[in-house]
């Protein structure tokens, strides 16, 4: 009865809420280095669109988004003209593409998702096309598109007749990039050649709570990696077809009443195979004759292409498990049964390579990671039951966020009394300068417009022996409390070697664990951080440090007493090229330390998230436990070893920072390079994908190929000293030699683990 009281209660409460929230509050969102007039927030009503179901929308919807002169046609990316393109509820009827411009958010009423529809003489490479091919090349390099959203849609080609070619959505894009609460609806038909979702480049990124309806292929992608979790897929032809890839990771899939699951056999015909690796688990078919379709044979070419880990997938009425090119892998039943661990490629323990198609043997997962048997996940709230009233305006509240003013005060005093009363914080869009640490108290709940920068300046953070935290979230480690954080940025200003962007202190012991979502560590390369082309451009073959280059001290620390964290579409960035410089040209800057965890207990979910271009490591681990990731990667930084990771941040011991002296005795090539993932002392550690990069030497990337034999760097992931039960799956790595290392001692050598780019192992398990 109580369940139901409280359905009632959310019903009323809904009822009275008239229309999303976000079409609700006052927008005062200000970007500086736009003009004064420049509208950072659009409802699309207000630039002439009915969304009636009858009025042809298209113009109107392009008009919205276009307002101000914002990146689009021939713009090669920026970050000074940021929107939010907002959608009431109703029925868009649309003729042609529409056309979200860089750094634009395409956001429906998540109480009510709007509807785009096409016209039957719908003309256009998708009903939204994220990357618009105005030329023979797309208009943006898909490897570069940073920082956009749609979410809360209903996309709809039913009235495109079903022989015609269509597209739902185009979005060739890449990291802090991600799609949320979209329905793909198509024609169910037997002649329908429909397309859900295409992508044909980039290096993803994240999407979630994703439904395809009809259509010949629910969604066909090809990018370089990416997470994806909570997909469903009813009476398509194929679900998926997986173009090519260097590692996809996909977690509660539901495909019903389609031919075929996942197609992965692209390039098969040739034994030439274009899929590097798939990791799959915690899914369902149902319904499905095939539900993974694979072109991988012990003769595959490359060696390890076409590699393939699934774990806790459900099957009812699945007569075929996994089809190869000469017929059934493995069968499936025509009833109810469960595959626990099954994959294909090599596997390594304390030797390998083994080739292998079959069975694998998983540790037992952790039942704090767990939730009905699954791995927990949450999707990001939208808080679509509250009023407007339940929104606190951080601008309303005296800060500025023109990237001058010290917001410091206005903002920490906004954070408390959103906190006193209950509310949820608004950050409008907006630089918010900050000269001391920002301090978020357990209760906080905090949602940004269009990626809002929170960033530090001045001397409080430029002590390389003295780091402080920019945003700390918890006064101590270990105090108890939850808090929720979504869509906004922190960054620093200048000068700043002693800045830790975000501190976790925060444990969240019981109920829901504390949540960052489309919460982005961003450091310089960009207007406004005064870490740019005009103070650090590169200097290829010079080791000499700029010491007004030294940008931050780490981008995120868990301290020892947090626990219960859960990180969605986290991207801990230092920037590799000037974003709002017109050819994007590369840049030097130092930041020390990626993502450091060290909490004695976890649990933490890491569910599409990456760390690039820190000096010492992107993801080191530090006697903790408890940890799920799901298709991490990394980067090295550019310049290294010009100079290598020693400089120009000294390891610290109290940090179990790398020194490099013992990994590296004895071993020949670039070993004093930026670990991608570090291990230690930790145990229970799960990784369903990691790509782990280093693509130059010096600003070369002639290191990074198998011709050139994969000389970067010498070593990128490291298990060391007691670590147990650590599980590492479809590990892909680029540019480097010695794939796994164990206590200094090789596991894996890339030469023996070729993938189409990568190199892969698609099991690794430590006792």
């Amino acid at each position: 009865m109580r369940f139901v009281s409280a359905l009632l209660a959310a019903a009323s409460l809904v009822a009275t809420v008239k229309g999303h929230w976000l079409g609700q509050i006052p927008h005062q969102g200000f970007a500086p280095f736009a003009g004064a007039n420049y509208p950072v927030f659009r409802n699309v009503r207000d630039y002439g669109a009915r969304g009636d179901g009858v009025t042809d929308d298209t113009a109107a919807i392009n008009a919205a988004i276009n307002a101000g002169n914002p990146c689009n046609k021939n713009c090669v990316s920026t970050t000074m003209t940021p929107a939010v393109v907002y959608f009431p509820a109703g029925t868009y009827l649309i003729s042609s593409s529409i056309f979200p411009a860089y750094f634009t958010q395409l956001i429906g009423d998540a109480a009510a998702p709007p509807t785009l529809k096409a016209t039957s003489n719908f003309a256009g490479f998708g009903l939204i096309d994220g990357n618009p091919y105005y030329s023979p090349v797309l208009n943006w390099k898909s490897q570069n598109v940073f920082f956009r959203q749609v979410r809360n849609f209903v996309l709809d080609t039913t009235a495109i007749a079903p022989g015609t070619a269509a597209t739902g959505m185009h979005w060739p894009t890449s990291q802090a990039t991600s799609l949320q609460n979209i329905v793909f609806n198509m024609p169910a038909t037997a002649d329908v050649v429909h397309v859900g979702l295409f992508i044909e480049e980039g290096s993803g990124g994240f999407m979630t709570d994703l439904t395809f309806n009809g259509g010949a292929t629910g969604a066909s992608m090809g990018n370089q990696q990416y997470t994806m979790r909570n997909l469903r897929f009813n009476n398509c032809k194929t679900a998926i077809i997986q173009i090519w890839d260097w590692g996809w990771t996909y977690a509660g899939l539901s495909i019903n009443n389609c031919q075929v699951g996942i197609d992965m056999s692209a390039g098969g015909s040739n034994n030439k195979l274009d899929v590097g690796s798939v990791t799959l688990i915690d899914s369902t078919f149902t319904n499905v004759p095939v539900a993974i379709l694979t072109a991988w044979t012990t003769s595959s070419n490359p060696a390890t292409a076409g590699s393939l880990v699934m774990e806790n997938i459900a099957l009812n009425n699945v007569p075929v498990a996994v089809k190869g090119p000469s017929g059934t892998m493995l069968a499936g039943t025509g009833g109810s049964m469960t595959i626990a661990a099954w994959g294909n490629g090599h596997s390594y323990a304390s030797s390998g390579p083994t080739k292998f198609a079959g069975p694998i043997t998983p540790n037992p997962r952790p039942g704090v990671l767990l939730s009905n048997g699954r791995y927990y996940t949450r999707s990001k709230p939208q808080y679509e039951t509250l009023p407007a009233s339940s929104f606190l305006s951080v601008r309303s509240a005296g800060a500025r966020g023109d990237a001058a003013t010290d917001d410091t005060a206005a903002l920490q005093n906004a954070i408390n009394t959103a906190v006193a009363q209950n509310k949820i914080l608004f950050l409008d869009y907006g630089l918010y300068r900050v000269t001391s640490t920002i301090r978020i108290p357990p209760g906080a709940r905090i949602v940004g417009e269009s990626f809002p920068v929170i960033m530090s300046a001045g001397g409080f953070f430029n002590d390389i022996n003295n780091p402080r935290p920019v945003v700390q979230v918890g006064a101590t480690s270990g105090q108890q409390g939850q808090v929720e954080l979504s869509d906004f940025i922190v960054s620093t200003q200048g000068v700043q070697a002693g800045a830790t962007c975000i501190e976790w202190n925060l444990a969240s012991s019981s109920g829901a664990p504390s949540g960052m979502w489309d919460v982005h560590v961003r450091i310089g390369g960009f207007t406004g951080t005064q870490q740019q082309v005009a103070q650090c451009l590169k200097t290829p073959g010079n080791a000499a440090v700029n010491p007004n280059c030294l940008v931050a001290f780490m981008g995120m620390h868990v301290t020892r007493g947090a626990s219960g964290l859960y990180m969605e579409n986290v991207w801990i960035w230092t920037a590799d090229h000037d974003i709002d410089e017109a050819q994007n040209t590369q840049i030097t800057i130092y930041a020390g330390r990626g993502l450091y965890i060290e909490s004695e207990t976890g649990p933490f979910w890491l569910w599409g998230t990456g760390s690039e271009h820190f000096v010492l490591y992107q993801y080191q681990f530090a006697n903790t436990r408890n940890i799920f990731m799901g298709q991490i990667q990394t980067e090295t930084p550019y310049f290294q070893p010009t100079p290598n990771a020693l400089v120009p941040f000294p390891p610290v011991v109290a940090l179990r920072d790398p020194d490099f002296s013992a990994s590296c005795a004895g071993v020949e090539g670039n070993c004093a390079a930026a670990w991608g993932l570090r291990v230690i002392d930790s145990r229970d550690v799960f990784m369903y994908g990691g790509g782990l990069y280093s693509f130059f030497s010096d600003y070369s990337t002639a290191c990074s190929t198998f011709a050139a034999g994969q000389t970067c760097q010498q070593r990128i992931v490291s298990i060391e000293g007691s670590a147990a039960n650590v599980n590492l799956y479809n590990v892909n790595t680029i540019g480097t030699r010695e794939m796994i290392t164990r206590n200094g001692g090789r596991v894996a050598w890339f030469a023996d683990n070729v993938n189409t780019f990568a190199s892969n192992v698609a099991v690794y398990k430590s006792s």
